[in-house]
């Protein structure tokens, strides 16, 4: 086996090991919320300090066709993550007791489970929950694509601040 396919492995297995992360309390939680629309999210470059790392996100949300929300904010990892990610793009599913979330909704913090990997080419999932008085949760729909050499594990956390200029020009 390669060594380009052995590490493509493991990061399969590790986006796999985080989805399993999920805990069994929002599970029940879960089905009673409807999908609210997606998150995505452009994350910036940088290092990985062994201990965990901090990336700035530019991310849109778009909640119905014709309408979108745009937000800025972090991205913390603690736990493992050592290496250089030189981009990488995140999608969610956005997770909510109704889909009509009001303007801004998604502002606030969340905090999951993450794991990815890259050599080169990579992927990884982060499984979070939080915002509005905890009731919103983002769920990974694809495996997060990344670039650099990197690997990383454990708690991220996630702050998003809403746009309230670009707010303004939203068709």
């Amino acid at each position: 086996m390669t060594s380009k396919i052995r590490k493509m492995m493991v990061a399969a297995a590790l986006v796999l090991a985080v989805a399993s992360l999920v805990p069994a309390a929002h599970a029940d939680e879960q089905k009673a919320t409807v999908r609210a629309g997606y998150l995505t999210c452009h994350v910036s470059s940088g290092w990985g300090f062994i201990f965990g790392s901090s990336r700035s996100l530019k991310c849109s949300y778009a909640m119905q066709p014709g309408y979108t929300e745009y937000y800025s904010g972090s991205i913390s990892k603690f736990g493992a993550d050592i290496g250089y990610l030189s981009s990488a793009v995140m999608i969610w599913a956005v997770l909510a007791p109704t889909n009509n979330l009001g303007q801004g909704a998604l502002a606030g913090h969340y905090a999951g489970a993450t794991a990815s990997a890259a050599v080169g080419v990579g992927a990884g999932a982060n499984v979070l929950v939080g915002g509005f008085k905890n009731s919103i949760a983002l769920q990974p729909i694809t495996i997060e694509g990344q670039n650099g050499l990197n690997v990383a594990a454990g708690v991220a956390e996630l702050t998003l601040h809403f746009d309230k200029k670009k707010a303004a020009k939203v068709s």
